[in-house]
């Protein structure tokens, strides 16, 4: 199964960004990431089995090129993802709470918490996807579950 870059974008740009988005915290670099993704796509072509196993292998490839502009020199000198808060749009309100909260866990959490809950997929996926046992993803889950709603809840808390 092979499908051109532009068939792959239409279907999966969006699921990349988002990924990436997660990981770098940055609009510019996730762009350049799913820009990097789709490249890497184009020029090491490959066999697909199905239509999961390509928006697996788009996924690793963009979470793993995220990563590396993350740590990179560059990056580390740059403005906060706070900045681009005003670009992005949300239906509610509380949906810009809990995109903030999520934003400020560690990038292990958000990552995780990002395959799991929007995109729906599963622990031992997730696993695969990452490259790291299923008992670290339901840790990693689990703790960011937990960071997550402490961080709500005292926000929850102070609005009171």
């Amino acid at each position: 199964m092979q499908r051109t870059v532009d068939e792959v974008f239409a279907a999966y740009g969006d699921r990349i960004f988002a990924a990436a988005f997660s990981v770098c915290r940055n609009r510019a670099d996730a762009d350049d990431v799913v820009q990097d993704t789709l490249v890497r796509y184009y020029t090491h072509p490959r066999e697909f089995e199905s239509e999961d196993h390509l928006k697996a292998w788009l996924l690793r490839v963009a979470i793993n090129r995220a990563r590396d502009v993350s740590t990179s020199f560059w990056r580390k000198h740059t403005v906060a993802w706070e900045e681009y808060m005003n670009d992005l749009a949300f239906e509610e309100p509380q949906d810009s709470r809990l995109f903030e909260a999520v934003m400020r866990l560690p990038a292990k959490y958000r990552a995780v918490l990002h395959l799991f809950y929007y995109e729906g997929y599963a622990v031992a996926e997730i696993a695969h996807i990452l490259h790291r046992p299923a008992g670290t993803v339901k840790s990693q889950l689990n703790r960011g579950r937990a960071l997550l709603k402490t961080t709500l809840q005292e926000e929850w808390n102070d609005d009171e």
